[in-house]
């Protein structure tokens, strides 16, 4: 018997639902169709999420894709005991980190930096007038762990339990990172302000 939001349900129930944990199973055995709505009804989660952790458009779709594709490969794997939102956020960090690990992020980060100082010197403005996308791309920043928890928890408002099951941490471990990260932040977002001024 398998529960689908605190409901008993059969497996041939499950089989006949259309909710997440219901498509998944369907998907899980071999259908396409579920498989699709599946990711239909998540591409656009997939998508914002990509897109938080690199903070470009076009790396977020490429992300996007990689995921879907690995969804397709996943799917028959994935058991029914596991919420399919958790599991699915798992497959999403787990290929951001793979593409971060691939390309070398520092020297990314050193061509964006010179990009943005190009734009703003040419007037253009960009992320430092803007005190939210300042913070988002401190965020990104971070260390692995305190940037998912960030990411999870304030970004994508999990409960520290929720981020915890995605992040395959304790809770109290999530908690942690995000007061670290709360720590490394407060003083990022100073020296950008003493910067501006």
């Amino acid at each position: 018997m398998m529960t689908i939001a605190g409901d008993a349900l059969s497996p041939s129930d499950a089989i006949a639902g259309d909710g997440d944990q219901a498509l998944a199973v369907r998907a899980s055995a071999g259908d396409r169709e579920a498989f699709a709505r599946l990711l239909e009804r998540h591409y656009d989660t997939i998508h914002r999420i990509a897109w938080r952790w690199c903070g470009d458009g076009t790396e977020a779709d490429d992300i996007a894709q990689d995921v879907a594709v690995k969804l397709g490969r996943a799917i028959s794997g994935w058991r029914a005991e596991a919420s399919f939102p958790s599991w699915l956020y798992r497959i999403v960090l787990n290929t951001v980190r793979d593409r971060q690990r691939a390309r070398a992020s520092e020297r990314r980060r050193v061509e964006a930096y010179a990009v943005q100082k190009l734009v703003d010197a040419q007037g253009g403005g960009g992320a430092d007038d803007d005190p939210a996308a300042r913070l988002w791309s401190a965020v990104g920043s971070l260390p692995d762990r305190q940037r998912d928890a960030v990411l999870l928890v304030h970004g994508e408002g999990l409960s520290h339990d929720e981020a915890a099951g995605v992040m395959g941490v304790s809770e109290g471990t999530v908690s942690f990172h995000i007061h670290e990260a709360k720590k490394k932040l407060r003083t990022m977002m100073q020296a950008s302000e003493d910067e501006l001024s």
